[in-house]
């Protein structure tokens, strides 16, 4: 009887702790200062090796009354940060002017801007076992 409680106890917290151990979370973001309807807002998901490179994720959503949300789903916890931009011309891609200058409104999390591209030391932030709900500025 003891040898089957000590299987069931083991077998229990080896469960427990797995189904735990791959808990995953969602990030909205939501840009709360859209100029215009046309087009759409771009975001990209990055943690700090894949930043301003490849997203780990992207999508891009609808504007609608100056806003537009997506949502990252199945974000292991962790470090991560979020861009995106206005895409007016739904070209899917950010457009820069012939001095590099961005023609396009652009945001990440946390809100610090600065001159020049964004810093992911600026824009990161911290899921843990909770769910992120992130407003962006442009």
């Amino acid at each position: 009887m003891m040898k089957i409680l000590a299987t069931i106890l083991t077998a229990t917290i080896l469960f427990t702790g797995s189904v735990l151990g791959t808990q995953k979370q969602k990030i909205t973001a939501t840009v709360v200062n859209v100029s215009s309807s046309d087009g759409k807002v771009a975001f990209a998901l990055y943690n700090k090796e894949t930043f301003m490179k490849e997203p780990l994720q992207s999508k891009a959503a609808k504007i609608i009354d100056g806003k537009s949300t997506v949502t990252f789903e199945g974000v292991e916890p962790g470090e991560y940060a979020v861009i995106c931009f206005h895409d007016k011309n739904n070209n899917d891609k950010m457009d820069f002017s012939p001095n590099g200058m961005p023609m396009e409104d652009y945001g990440m999390s946390n809100n610090i801007m600065s001159f020049g591209p964004p810093k992911y030391m600026d824009a990161k932030f911290t899921i843990d076992t909770e769910d992120k709900n992130l407003e962006i500025k442009f």
